[in-house]
């Protein structure tokens, strides 16, 4: 390895403390040089990537585009690690994407790095099933492990010569844009099982939210029950079996709560407080 190239230090914490990210610290402390433009584009970038002469460059969750100038340096490109089976789930958020769509089966990928988005030629993929309790951030935890493996395998084969990317389909392509905060709001409209897949694929971030008389109430991970208690969409009670919400098809138990201000905790222990009156709804 020759540098690393990662995002540029940021302000940070209540105090604005100026921190570099994890992987420029773990390079600092490897004694890499570390590489922080703030754009892939900048003329100096990319002068010191021709300068470093590099066979191949790796990457995993950028977030950035990089330029076709940035893209031709390397002998052997730019090789990319991707949290899918591609051609579904191109873009920001694969693995929320997949648990929000209730798929069964996804995996990561590797491929040559192009100026589309996601679109290269794979040289590799591994499979990971989604079990029916998966949050986003387990799912994640666990193709991190499978994905580095694959990305070594990789940069192997591609070292020894008997790796050749192979075409992506042209059929099966899904896109995966960035959840932002305001889609982590819950529908309680929807029926319980989406809603169930929907928290779990934004815990833990952006994480899953309603509101509670007019605050903002974060979600842990939710379960729908078996039988249908008759609530309507949104609707609080509390029963023997724990904190129920209605959906448009059946109900919800509440599993943490997060009130504004406050820590997460236990759904019943926020119940016993907030006392919701009979009919009482999340949501509105």
């Amino acid at each position: 390895m020759v540098a690393v190239l990662t995002r540029p230090d940021a302000r940070s914490g209540r105090g604005r403390t100026v921190s570099r990210s994890p992987v420029a610290e773990r390079a600092d402390a490897a004694g890499i040089p570390v590489l922080q433009p703030r754009s892939p584009r900048e003329p100096e970038f990319l002068r010191q990537l021709a300068e470093l002469a590099v066979d191949c460059a790796p990457v995993v969750a950028y977030g950035a585009l990089v330029p076709q100038a940035a893209l031709d340096l390397p002998a052997h490109g730019w090789v990319n690690l991707h949290f899918s089976l591609l051609p579904a789930w191109r873009g920001a958020a694969p693995v929320q994407h997949a648990i929000m769509a209730g798929d069964a089966i996804t995996g990561a990928a590797t491929f040559r790095l192009e100026a589309g988005l996601d679109t290269g030629p794979v040289f590799g993929t591994v499979t990971e099933a989604i079990g029916p309790r998966d949050t986003a951030g387990d799912l994640l935890g666990r193709l991190a492990v499978s994905g580095a493996k694959l990305l070594v395998a990789t940069l192997d084969g591609i070292e020894a010569g008997t790796l050749e990317p192979q075409p992506q389909p042209a059929e099966g392509i899904s896109l995966a844009p960035k959840v932002e905060t305001a889609d982590a709001r819950v529908q309680w409209e929807l029926p319980a099982h989406v809603v169930d897949r929907r928290v779990r694929g934004v815990t833990p971030a952006p994480g899953a939210w309603t509101t509670w008389r007019g605050d903002r109430l974060r979600l842990g991970p939710v379960e729908p029950v078996a039988e249908d208690p008759g609530l309507a969409p949104g609707e609080v009670a509390v029963t023997p079996g724990g904190v129920l919400v209605g959906t448009g098809r059946g109900a919800v138990r509440l599993g943490e709560v997060q009130p504004a201000g406050k820590r997460m905790f236990p759904a019943a222990d926020w119940a016993r407080g907030a006392r919701p009156a009979p009919g009482e709804r999340v949501g509105e």
